[in-house]
């Protein structure tokens, strides 16, 4: 058995979100976050996509703990399904963050059987023969971690999502002393957060977009209604202050927003001026001037509370002129068709919108170049992989990383399914794994395969041409049809004398197959009838319906 340490991303990396990566040594692996990504436009019908986990499940024995750096979906919502495979392992996380994932489970009806084990940031925790420990930083949501792992071979850290914010909203800075003790050992390895490796300078502490949200509730003449991310505790905690301090009472609507909250109160992370919020049903009862909404429905999500109310169809708020409505998120890559529209029906309404990037009250909760710089240059790691980004942001990372000192051999930009080895001769890339993406559809998990993604999308573009056709069971010859049903196919020229022209082909191709002795076979006469109308209607068409032959034998 080899001794080397094996990293393996399987998730997270050449992308943004799905954030998943597992840490092998000898017969232990420990996994850090199992996080999800949102569809795009293209996965028709898709609810979630989650890493592919058969690596883990080919090693289920050697799999200790699953580590979580904080509670952001992307970072722990995939695992409701990840502990389907995996229901032994134990869960570990801080307090915050292991309550969050408790409400979380709790919808999948996992909350009491989930074995979590909590730890504070800075104390040491072990996993399998992994000495872990963890410092506080600064992100989006309050309890967030970076890890340090000790190895065969030196220290690991795994950064998690940070930034350098010197004045957070909660007061909790980033545990520089504890990062300076970690360096003063020597990283082995440092695998870095690379989502704004693109972005120049520094970013901004959350403390300026209270400045922002002062403004905005300075000069907005009715209610002011701000969408965020359910899991942004800091930002809510913000808006509900600021909103006192103008004499304006909260209402959060949302059931996930709702449920995160509640918890971050139960849990000692979230204390509010007494009165300062009030349930939705009592929003009718008190003036527009006096009342702040907090919802969710930042990505334009169709379900969300957000976008129900500006198509009218909430049941506690409706959208009208005197409204403000600020937009207190950045859209994921992908969703910015959605919330244009969402912006766009709001309008409509006679809201006031605050959603130009250059003046809505948000900022990210991701370190920039000045930051990234000043990280690496704290630990001085002799090897670096950088993760949570796509290709690109991963490629000038890794050039940061170089500039500052680290060699170019040991600066690897890897994919999912990648495996680096770090051993006594150095770090090479090794043998790749499986990895990939899995479904979610409903309550199916992985059973939507790409050949489906794919019949989707082709159903989607180009419609469906059904051919309908019986035959003789003794003879093979056609007896009735062929009928053709179309759905989503709307041909350029007459629909029936295109049908007609169909009929004509299809009979033709069938008794050229059926001119021989022998009698032909269904999956032949099946296969002649795709390939001769496919190509047909693409001649005539230049398009690619889904064509469904059915072979009736009577």
């Amino acid at each position: 058995m080899s001794d080397a340490l094996r990293v393996i991303p399987l998730g997270g990396v050449g992308e943004i979100g799905k954030n998943m990566l597992a840490l092998e040594q000898g017969d232990d692996i420990v996994v850090i976050d199992a996080g999800l990504m949102f569809p795009d436009e293209e996965m028709l019908g898709i609810d979630l996509v989650i890493p592919d986990i058969t690596y883990l499940k080919q090693n289920k024995k050697k799999v200790r703990g699953i580590v979580l750096t904080h509670a952001h979906e992307d970072h722990m919502g995939a695992l409701p399904y990840v502990l389907r495979d995996l229901p032994d392992v134990p869960i570990y996380g801080t307090k915050l963050t292991l309550g969050l994932m408790r409400t979380k489970l709790r919808e999948h009806k996992l909350a009491d059987k989930v074995d979590a084990r909590e730890f504070a940031p800075g104390s040491p925790f072990k996993v399998g023969a992994f000495a872990c420990d963890s410092y506080a930083v600064c992100h989006s949501i309050p309890d967030a971690v970076g890890i340090t792992l000790e190895t065969r071979y030196g220290t690991v850290v795994h950064s998690g999502d940070w930034k350098f914010d010197h004045t957070p909203v909660d007061g909790r800075q980033t545990d520089f002393a504890k990062l300076s003790a970690v360096a003063a050992k020597g990283v082995l390895l440092l695998m870095s957060d690379s989502t704004r490796a693109e972005v120049a300078g520094y970013t901004q502490s959350e403390r300026h977009v209270g400045e922002l949200f002062d403004a905005i509730m300075a000069r907005a003449p009715g209610r002011v209604i701000t969408t965020t991310f359910a899991s942004n505790i800091s930002r809510i905690k913000q808006i509900i202050e600021l909103a006192a301090g103008w004499g304006r009472r909260t209402a959060i609507i949302g059931r996930s927003m709702e449920n995160y909250t509640r918890t971050a109160r139960e849990l000692g992370y979230f204390s509010v001026p007494e009165g300062s919020l009030i349930h939705p049903k009592e929003i009718d009862k008190l003036p527009d001037s006096e009342l702040c909404i907090i919802t969710t429905g930042s990505q334009g999500e169709p379900t969300s509370a957000l976008s129900r109310m500006a198509l009218g169809d909430h049941r506690h708020v409706v959208v009208k002129e005197g409204d403000t409505v600020v937009m207190s998120a950045t859209p994921i890559p992908g969703n910015e068709e959605l919330v244009s529209r969402t912006v766009d029906n709001l309008f409509k309404l006679g809201a006031e919108v605050v959603y130009d990037p250059q003046v809505r009250p948000h900022v990210s909760g991701h370190a920039s170049q000045e930051e990234l710089k000043l990280l690496l240059n704290i630990l001085r790691p002799r090897y670096f992989v950088p993760i949570h980004g796509e290709y690109r942001m991963l490629v000038r990372h890794a050039r940061l990383a170089i500039d500052l000192g680290v060699r170019p051999e040991n600066a690897f930009v890897v994919t999912n399914g990648d495996v680096v080895e770090v051993d006594g001769n150095g770090a090479r890339l090794g043998n790749r794994v499986p990895s990939g993406v899995v479904y979610v559809d409903g309550l199916g998990v992985g059973d939507v395969s790409e050949s489906v993604m794919r019949d989707r999308w082709s159903i989607g573009s180009d419609g469906i041409f059904l051919v309908v056709i019986s035959i003789d069971r003794q003879t093979a010859q056609v007896v009735g049809g062929p009928d053709i049903v179309t759905k989503g196919f709307v041909p350029e020229e007459n629909a029936a004398d295109l049908a007609d022209r169909v009929r004509q082909r299809i009979l033709d191709g069938l008794a050229e197959v059926q001119s021989g002795e022998h009698l032909a076979e269904v999956a032949t006469i099946r296969d002649t009838i795709h390939d001769t109308v496919a190509s047909y209607l693409y001649e005539r068409t230049k398009r690619r319906p889904m064509v469904l032959p059915v072979i009736m034998q009577v």
